[in-house]
């Protein structure tokens, strides 16, 4: 597939009868499906699982993949949470996939720095399972409403918690799930950050903001008033040609998942509206249809 090097897919829920929907939004042109459990997953049988989900674009003639498992829970404070990391970490050559994503936890309410023992002593062990089989781990950055100071669920919402993270995990199986909504949402420019971070960029969420700069010039963020919208791409303010060629340039081969239930405009009955506009608005971006070069003596 010359082109998709960088496909582009969407989120499924795995506890929501995952391969029935992959088997409904397939025709739609979406290329991966990042698979996400929230906090557990629980009695699920991963060998079967995987046997349907990939079933589905097998029985479709379809060449459609699982790009990555992903796990949403603060696993520095629910056990059951870390040890089914574990278990995706196990489980992820079965989905044909190398990379297990979510969030890094936290110690709720401290400051992020307090959080780096706990990190290391859960992480550590799980780095170590997942570079003897093959597999990557990558930290999403969604800060969850939290603070460098206060908060829960992650850690890995700001470049200079990555730095920490790196440092305590220090393997190249360690890297980022990352997307441009949330670095918005905290009034970072996204496009340098990325330039300056790609190569730790394993998973990229398929997720844009609109920020309201009138609102923050007039009521700044803390007045209680929205001043920043999740979005789909090709509905916010990121140029996502902008974002493939950096990560391009990085090397970057992967990919890009739209995250969808967040937008305020097109979700409920437009939600899947929304995501194949996104879809074919990120394929565009990608270069659109791949033509090849001639050939000539």
């Amino acid at each position: 597939m010359p082109h998709e090097d960088i496909r582009i897919g969407t989120l499924v829920k795995a506890e929501q009868n995952a391969a029935e929907y992959i088997r409904q939004i397939l025709p739609h042109g979406f290329e991966s499906f990042e698979l996400v459990f929230w906090r557990h997953v629980g009695e699920l049988d991963l060998g079967r699982f995987a046997d349907e989900v990939l079933g589905v674009p097998a029985a479709a003639g379809n060449t459609a993949a699982i790009s990555s498992l992903g796990i949403y829970g603060n696993p520095l404070t629910d056990d059951a949470t870390a040890a089914d990391f574990g278990r995706l970490i196990d489980a992820a050559g079965r989905f044909g996939c190398d990379l297990v994503c979510g969030f890094t936890g936290r110690i709720p309410n401290r400051p992020v720095p307090d959080s780096l023992p706990r990190l290391k002593e859960v992480f550590g062990p799980l780095v170590k399972r997942a570079e003897g089989r093959g597999v990557r781990l990558a930290f999403e950055n969604c800060d969850m409403g939290g603070t460098w100071d206060w908060g829960d669920w992650n850690i890995a919402h700001a470049p200079t918690a990555w730095e920490m993270i790196f440092n305590e995990l220090q393997s190249d199986a360690v890297g980022l799930e990352w997307e441009p909504c949330h670095q918005m949402v905290s009034l970072a420019e996204p496009l340098p950050q990325l330039r300056k971070w790609a190569g730790k960029v394993f998973h990229v969420h398929g997720k844009d903001a609109t920020v309201l700069h009138d609102v923050i010039r007039c009521q700044g963020i803390r007045s209680g008033e929205p001043y920043v919208y999740h979005r789909l791409p090709g509905f916010g303010d990121t140029d996502w040609t902008d974002i493939i060629s950096i990560l391009r340039q990085g090397n970057f081969h992967g990919s890009i998942d739209i995250e969808g239930w967040h937008d305020p405009v097109y979700r409920d009955r437009l939600e899947m509206t929304g995501q194949v506009r996104a879809l074919n608005y990120l394929k565009q971006c990608r270069g659109g249809s791949f033509v090849d070069n001639p050939v000539v003596d």
